[in-house]
């Protein structure tokens, strides 16, 4: 059982006049995660959202990380794009840097990348896409960490080219008996109840397993637990988990401080 754990969270996911999620969610959120995607304008997010985000973040202690996705406003970067590799590692660079820039500007730092959506899923098994992200990090900083699914390519191929990896488990999505997420949009893709996704992550934290919605337990070591800012209920979702957490007597802190 481990004695700590890491809670993470994707947000800053506005654009402009246009924002995700329910309204205030990302304050509260940086209430109560250690860690922060912060989107780094591909899929969503612009320059003063992410500087607001990381000033936030480092005033209350929780660590900053490089949201970056497919070249997608439009579809929140959830679609599969077919983007060359070369390119790929080009824009993974572009985001991780202007991330860097603009949390110098408030103070914070940039200690690790969390790819999203439709490319956080291709690189669980296309090698050559989780190569290239791989290259565009390690191009920026090779001291940065790489956050992903537990026995995924872009982990692999980071730790070959000499990254720290995290591993992470989701407490608001449904889980496969083979250990991949159900597809957004299909029955048990999200879980929203707030007691459930407690139970949940304390599980996950505790024996190391998450239901599936097979019916059947699935081993998931996680060094890191994921909410999302755009879950229905968020905030009393990461509030459920975080009180549930410590009162199983499991730390909250920053993987990568």
């Amino acid at each position: 059982m481990a004695t700590h754990i890491d809670l993470n969270c994707d947000l800053g996911e506005g654009y402009g006049a246009w924002t995700l999620g329910e309204p205030g969610a990302d304050d509260a959120l940086l209430d109560v995660v250690t860690s922060a995607n912060v989107a780094c304008g591909f899929h969503a997010g612009d320059p003063s959202i992410m500087a607001a985000r990381c000033a936030t973040a480092v005033a209350r202690g929780v660590a900053v990380g490089a949201h970056v996705g497919y070249r997608d406003l439009v579809g929140f970067g959830r679609r599969r794009l077919d983007v060359p590799a070369d390119v790929l590692a080009a824009e993974v660079a572009y985001q991780v840097g202007a991330l860097q820039a603009v949390a110098w500007t408030v103070g914070a730092r940039v200690g690790y990348v969390k790819p999203h959506g439709a490319l956080y899923h291709r690189i669980v098994h296309d090698e050559e896409q989780a190569l290239a992200v791989v290259a565009g990090i390690a191009g920026v900083d090779p001291g940065l960490a790489v956050l992903g699914l537990p026995g995924s390519a872009v982990l692999r191929c980071a730790r070959a080219a000499g990254l720290r990896t995290v591993t992470e488990a989701f407490v608001d999505r449904g889980y496969r008996a083979d250990g991949t997420l159900v597809p957004r949009g299909l029955a048990g893709a999200l879980v929203t109840d707030p007691d459930e996704a407690a139970a949940r992550a304390v599980a996950l934290v505790r024996d190391g397993v998450v239901a599936s919605v097979d019916g059947v337990d699935v081993p998931v070591a996680a060094e890191s637990l994921c909410v999302h800012s755009d879950t229905p209920g968020a905030v009393p979702v990461a509030r459920a988990v975080r009180v549930a957490l410590l009162a199983a007597g499991i730390e909250l802190r920053p993987v990568v401080p």
